[in-house]
This record gives C-alpha cells, sequence and structure tokens, in this order.
C-alpha cells in the first residue's frame, strides 16, 4: 500500500508540472524593444503636437496679371508655427495650425503676417522616416505701417522626419503660401506668394 501511494503521488506531481508548463507556454512574448517598426506606425484617434521654427521669403508678387517687386531683401523674416494633428488612420490626418511671419523691406519697413487655418494631409513611412504632405487653409491678418488687411490664405506643404523615439521625431519642412489682397477697386489687389523652410520637432501621444 505505501508503495502504490508513492507511486500514485509521484505521477500526480508529473501531472502537475506538466500541467504548470503546457500553461506557461501558452502565454505570449510581450515585444518592448522600439527598434521594432511597422509600416502602419499610426491607427485612428493618434495625435501629435507639431513645433516650427525657421526663415521665410518672398517668391511671387502679381497685381491685375503683371508681376512686381515685392522691394524685400534676404534675409528677409522669420516665422514659426504651432500645430495639431489628429489621425483618421495611419495615412490620412486633420488638423489646425497658427503661426506668425515677420518680413523685413528694404525701406525698413516690418511686413507682419499671422495666419489661422486648418489642414489636412498624407503620409508615408519608411522605416523611421516619415514624409507628411499637407494642405492648409484659414484667414489671415497683415499689418505693414499703419496698414492692416483680413483675408484668405492657403498653403501647401512637405517635411521629412526621422522618428527618433516612440514619442518625438525631428525634422525639416517647406511650404508655399498664397496671400491675396482682395480690395473694392481691383487695380489695387495683390497675390503675394512666400515660400518658408523650417525646423521642425513632433510631440507624438
Amino acid at each position: 500500500m505505501h508503495k502504490a501511494g508513492a507511486i500514485i503521488l509521484i505521477l500526480f506531481m508529473f501531472i502537475s508540472v506538466n500541467l504548470a508548463a503546457q500553461q506557461g507556454g501558452d502565454e505570449p512574448d510581450i515585444e518592448t524593444d522600439w527598434d521594432v517598426y511597422h509600416t502602419d506606425l499610426y491607427v485612428r484617434g493618434d495625435q501629435l503636437f507639431v513645433i516650427s521654427l525657421g526663415t521665410v521669403f518672398p517668391t511671387i508678387f502679381i497685381n491685375n496679371g503683371s508681376f512686381i517687386d515685392p522691394k524685400f531683401t534676404p534675409p528677409v523674416g522669420g516665422t514659426g508655427s504651432l500645430a495639431y494633428n489628429y489621425y483618421l488612420g495611419p495615412r490620412l490626418f486633420i488638423g489646425g495650425e497658427i503661426s506668425g511671419q515677420f518680413i523685413h523691406t528694404l525701406g525698413g519697413n516690418t511686413l507682419f503676417i499671422i495666419p489661422l487655418g486648418l489642414r489636412v494631409g498624407t503620409q508615408f513611412i519608411a522605416g523611421r522616416f516619415e514624409f507628411p504632405l499637407y494642405l492648409s487653409v484659414g484667414m489671415n491678418w497683415h499689418r505693414y505701417g499703419n496698414f492692416t488687411y483680413y483675408g484668405l490664405y492657403a498653403k501647401a506643404a512637405a517635411a521629412a522626419y526621422f522618428r527618433a523615439t516612440s514619442e518625438w521625431s525631428f525634422g525639416l519642412s517647406s511650404s508655399w503660401s498664397w496671400y491675396p489682397q482682395w480690395t473694392k477697386d481691383k487695380q489695387y489687389n495683390v497675390d503675394g506668394n512666400f515660400a518658408d523652410i523650417m525646423l521642425t520637432a513632433r510631440y507624438h501621444f
């Protein structure tokens, strides 16, 4: 009887150890290494803030179909912006932006522009590199000397970022902005175009 009890006890312990090992083997390994990437880094609901600083310069100014000299001299001024993006999926985002620009003229004056608008864009990803493209449209305020103007603006932009960590990416962005000044007298209408290049940081959350 003692031998039979010992054999039963040994079998019970053997079966218990095997069951515990099988249950432990069913648990998936948890991967926490940020070096593992997927093509679709973003899902619906992902958000980020964008902080940018750089320089801005005039390109083309048109009055009634004729090109005019804007009389700016490089280096012409600076620009900075804050933006917010909300991802609808891995490739599509919407958001908003506010920025400020100051541009010096040959006459010693300064043009100030404050755009406030909405943006929509797409993004391409290659490893740690991300390449967003977006369009913005909204309202802006101009001030030059005693002249103040409130009107529309539109912008097309592209950027390249390196995803340094899960929370931060850094890179360069460049945009082309259109600032029309339309008045009651069409002969004074001016379509101003500006380009910029900026250093940019994005915070992902």
